[in-house]
């Protein structure tokens, strides 16, 4: 069996799997407001038994997993794939150059929610394994597939399905576009992310700033003064133990950054800055392989007035971006701790938290990886070792203790969360190509 042979497969049907792609879109699956997400699982399970799986739904508490299995040779690697069926709410209509649910095809891309995240990417995924079954009979490898239904509301209960699963030997997923420069790319980690809210309260009202000016405490001046005690103006984190625990990257990681392409003048430029960020010394992408802390908004709540008051509450809201090493719960108390040591009147509340995940270059699996996407993209990818963004890949990679893998299919302008979300349809049938050409490559490793 060839990865030619597969590409032959892709070409010849290459008309029916657009049209299958067409079909998914069309079919709502809003997690957020739970839009079309009962038919949704039904379709979604449909992929999987046309795949050549077993499939079933897994309950998890909340919006169902999708579970997908077949067995393979004896002593082949058993890989698990993931996805999410789950689509971001289509935003206002009339951004759309056509219907968010009504697919269509402008310029070799397809149009509609969930094209590139995450519907197109984890249906090349499955349409690489039909295209196995098909031509072979069977499996390179032992495959699960597991499809989240909750990964746009943060994938609260994705721990429970793969709880109910195998442990397998490696996991693969694709989401997210492919490098910024256009190149193939294969994704060793993520970063996690926790946002947090500071609310510092002064008196019981607003109040007039020069009847009460000097008097009535403020409570903006006492935000600001927490704020800047947890971070320098060099862009040093200050919170005691926020980064102690942070591993060091390794040779391997060092590497794959340095081959990583970089036009930081264009890269800012395109922003509308000349600078990054503090501290300077930091290289660009070892800034994505770092934790953050960021001061996402602040507010008086004074509901864009700006009157000459001495505002009653001062709001900043954050967001903390964690690396490997840290926890939520670990960088929830330090922080806890800073505020409660500095600030003790101002309130503290947790949001959303993800945990990061990493995958080392020197893992084994790492050069099977990057040669069968070679082989099946029909270029050679750059090897990133984490995204700047967060996924719930920790789950994978720390509760089953295994290796995982992006190898994403999207365009970079996928616009993916925006109007007019799209996927180059290239890209689909290379993807189709490459997933079936990592199970062989994978398969030959027994």
């Amino acid at each position: 069996m060839t990865v030619e042979q597969v590409r032959a497969w892709v070409e010849e049907y290459a008309e029916d799997l657009v049209s299958e792609l067409a079909a998914w879109i069309a079919q709502p699956s809003v997690s957020r407001t739970g839009l079309g997400m009962a038919d949704a699982a039904e379709h979604g399970l449909a992929l999987l038994r046309n795949a050549g799986l077993e499939a079933r739904q897994v309950e998890t508490g909340g919006l169902p997993a999708l579970v997908g299995t077949a067995e393979g040779p004896p002593g082949a690697p058993h890989v698990l794939i993931y996805g999410h069926y789950d689509v971001q709410p289509a935003g206002p209509e009339e951004k759309w150059t056509t219907p968010a649910f009504e697919p269509a095809i402008r310029d070799g891309r397809m149009f509609g929610r969930g094209t590139g995240d995450n519907k197109g990417q984890h249906l090349a995924q499955l349409l690489g394994l039909r295209a196995l079954k098909e031509l072979t009979g069977g499996f390179p490898c032992r495959v699960t597939v597991l499809l989240d239904g909750e990964e746009e509301i943060g994938s609260p209960n994705l721990a429970k399905a793969v709880s109910q699963l195998d442990v397998p030997d490696l996991a693969i997923w694709s989401d997210g576009p492919v490098h910024d420069s256009g190149r193939a790319c294969v994704v060793l980690g993520v970063r996690g992310i926790l946002t947090f809210e500071l609310r510092a309260y002064g008196a019981n009202r607003p109040l007039h700033s020069g009847n009460w000016g000097g008097v009535a405490p403020n409570p903006a001046w006492a935000l600001i003064q927490l704020l800047a005690s947890m971070r320098s103006a060099d862009g040093t984190v200050l919170i005691p133990g926020f980064a102690d625990s942070v591993a060091p990257l390794t040779d391997g990681e060092w590497a794959a950054l340095a081959d990583l392409p970089l036009d930081v003048p264009g890269a800012l430029a395109g922003i509308g800055t000349q600078h990054m960020e503090p501290p300077a010394e930091l290289g660009f992408y070892e800034r994505l392989t770092a934790p953050t802390l960021t001061i996402n908004s602040l507010s008086c709540a004074d509901s864009g007035d700006h009157r000459t008051v001495i505002p009653d509450v001062a709001i900043a809201r954050c967001e903390t971006r964690l690396v490997g090493g840290q926890t939520p719960a670990q960088v929830t108390e330090a922080i806890r701790k800073h505020v409660e040591r500095h600030a003790p009147d101002i309130e503290f509340l947790t949001g959303g938290s993800m945990s990061p995940s990493r995958t080392l270059p020197e893992t084994p699996y790492t050069a099977t990886i990057l040669e069968a996407t070679e082989k099946g993209l029909g270029e050679k990818p750059l090897l990133v070792p984490a995204l700047g963004g967060s996924l719930p890949i920790a789950v994978l990679t720390d509760e089953l203790g295994v290796p995982c893998y992006g190898i994403p299919f999207a365009n970079v302008d996928e616009s993916n969360h925006a109007p007019d979300e799209n996927l180059d349809l290239d890209w689909f049938r290379r993807g189709i190509v490459a997933a079936a050409a990592i199970q062989l490559a994978l398969g030959e490793r027994r």
